[in-house]
């Protein structure tokens, strides 16, 4: 099954270096994933998140308010596949 990341935000230079920092560790990584921009305001609320950029993977919110770094994002994804 493909994993999915999204990056919820609405487009600020943030949420575009979180989005960048993402497909970039899923290349490292060598995953086939979908990598999803969010940025409908009710759909970010939808997912429980107040602030952003924030980073779920498979439906579950890992990160809010940062901009996690291509090394902490390849760490979620590994631990994710491990399960």
């Amino acid at each position: 099954m493909e994993m999915k990341i999204q990056i919820l935000g609405t487009g600020c230079p943030k949420c575009k270096i979180l989005y960048a920092n993402a497909k970039k560790a899923a290349e490292e990584i060598g995953i086939q994933c979908e990598i999803e921009k969010v940025e409908d305001i009710m759909k970010i609320t939808d997912l429980g998140v107040m602030m952003t950029p924030a980073l779920v993977m498979d439906g579950e919110v890992k990160s809010v308010g940062k901009v996690l770094s291509v090394p902490e994002i390849k760490d979620l994804i590994e631990i994710d596949l491990a399960k």
